[in-house]
């Protein structure tokens, strides 16, 4: 089996370091990791405009949020699971873990 780990934030630097804690870990515990493989930033914009009554004249504020993303494969044993889940994983970053038989 074969645990894929999804991992998403919109700050990359506490996303890439996360990454390199799991693929640290994975490593000390003798198996092979593959990854982090870097999926396509997801990018929200939004317009906003200035004057919310709607007199004078038409001017927008624009703010965009990207969300990147990174996928980890690691071979699902018992004792590589349990110290990955003991890994600190900050607020800011959202992981799912998927169990996929080979």
């Amino acid at each position: 089996m074969i645990a894929r780990i999804k991992l998403w934030s919109t700050d990359y630097k506490v996303l890439d370091q996360t990454v390199a804690m799991i693929k640290e870990t994975a490593q000390r515990m003798g198996v092979k990791v593959s990854g982090p493989i870097p999926l396509p930033t997801k990018k929200l914009k939004i317009a906003v405009r200035y004057s919310p009554d709607g007199q004078g004249s038409e001017t927008y504020q624009h703010w965009e949020m990207r969300i990147h993303k990174r996928i980890l494969e690691v071979p699902a044993d018992d004792r590589v699971m349990k110290a990955l889940l003991r890994i600190p994983i900050p607020d800011k970053v959202k992981i799912e873990i998927k169990m996929i038989s080979e």
